[in-house]
């Protein structure tokens, strides 16, 4: 017996050890515990594995890797969990899971992620070297800047050019991208602060833009009754990581007693970033639910009740898409954050929904009174800065 042999169950060392099936010498058996056990290394790949299934404690395989998470899976045929999940089939669901078993997940999967709490850092702004507070210009031109380049969706370059022509103010539109970078980063905190609880049901999804030619994601979410933006992200994947980061800023504010429902299409790293909140999560409250709709058709029950909540993330799409369209792409990440926030503050603060009885959907008393958008920009700036 090789000397590296050892009783899995006993640890007896490999004197107390023998073959127990002649020349095959592929089973061992041991004469302390009488123990059996395969002597290739290909049967041992159950004793060293990590996980374990919770309905018949058989051993998990690692079935997938991606970049962020390993997934484990059962493969007992016979699991309780694998017969359940074929009982709740419909005939037309067993019919076609005979041809396409692949359509069907009935086997219990167990996700191991491979980041930490701590890694799941929001996108922000990064901190301007111009300082907001010491500009050359007034606070009036700061202001006019952000209501003609942000809330108005105007090019820099048209911003620039409407305030030399209009306004005779001499500023270039690398003046206004700076200013609008320097507000962004306050502005950010700004938003956080004072983004209030959420809606038992929010929606998300991921857009597209282009970052030095690349594509790249903005994931954002929303109320379901205030309409106001919970979340939002900016990415150059939409891996598992990005969509937790984007749900767990789009959860910070909820009650914890709250039941949340989360809407969402069919991208896969939903329901993995559902799993991830929900491990971390205390045992005694409610747990994340997730709700999917699947294409353009409303093939199915859930579908149609969820529908209307995909369709709403689906027009903030559009008109964060407005908003951002006259840059034609951005150099750099920052600038792409940094034009994302300031388009979630004029999103939550400063633009009324008709909706809403055209009022916006966080309400800030400070800006009431207030009846010029450039000097609505300017007090968020005041309160963020203060």
């Amino acid at each position: 017996m090789p000397s590296t042999e050892s009783c899995p169950h006993c640890h007896a060392p490999h004197q107390y050890l023998y073959y127990n099936n002649g020349k095959q010498h592929t089973q061992i058996q041991c004469k302390v515990c009488a123990a059996t056990f395969q002597a290739d290394n290909r049967f041992k790949r159950a004793l060293k594995s990590k996980y374990f299934c919770p309905y018949c404690q058989h051993a998990l395989f690692r079935w997938k890797t991606r970049r962020h998470v390993i997934i484990h899976k059962c493969c007992n045929d016979n699991c309780q969990h694998r017969l359940n999940a074929i009982n709740q089939l419909n005939p037309a669901e067993k019919a076609l899971q005979k041809i396409k078993s692949s359509q069907f997940k009935l086997n219990y999967i167990y996700r191991e992620y491979l980041f930490q709490t701590h890694e799941l850092q929001h996108s922000a702004p990064l901190k301007p070297l111009v300082d907001i507070t010491k500009i050359h210009n007034s606070q009036n031109v700061l202001g006019l800047i952000l209501a003609f380049y942000v809330s108005f969706a105007i090019t820099a370059r048209k911003t620039a050019y409407i305030l030399r022509t209009v306004f005779n103010i001499n500023v270039s539109y690398q003046t206004v991208l700076n200013y609008a970078e320097a507000a962004s980063f306050h502005c950010h905190r700004f938003n956080l602060k004072f983004k209030g609880p959420i809606d038992g049901l929010s929606a998300g999804d991921e857009t597209y833009i282009k970052i030095t030619g690349i594509f790249a994601y903005v994931f954002l979410f929303i109320s379901s009754k205030s309409l106001k933006i919970t979340s939002y992200h900016v990415a150059h994947s939409r891996d598992n990581q990005d969509a937790i980061i984007a749900m767990r800023e789009a959860t910070r504010t909820a009650d914890p007693q709250q039941k949340i429902t989360i809407v969402s299409d069919g991208n896969p790293s939903y329901p993995d970033g559902i799993h991830f909140l929900n491990a971390q999560r205390p045992k005694e409250l409610p747990r994340i639910e997730h709700r999917q709709v699947i294409g353009l058709q409303n093939l199915d029950e859930e579908s149609t009740i969820f529908r209307p909540f995909k369709q709403l993330i689906e027009r903030l799409n559009r008109t964060f898409k407005f908003h951002i369209r006259p840059s034609c792409g951005f150099k750099s990440d920052n600038g792409a954050i940094a034009l994302t926030t300031l388009v979630v503050t004029h999103y939550n603060f400063l633009r009324p929904h008709m909706s809403l009885d055209y009022e916006t959907p966080i309400d800030v008393p400070e800006l009431k009174n207030i009846s010029t958008i450039q000097g609505q920009w300017i007090k968020i700036l005041a309160m963020a800065t203060a």
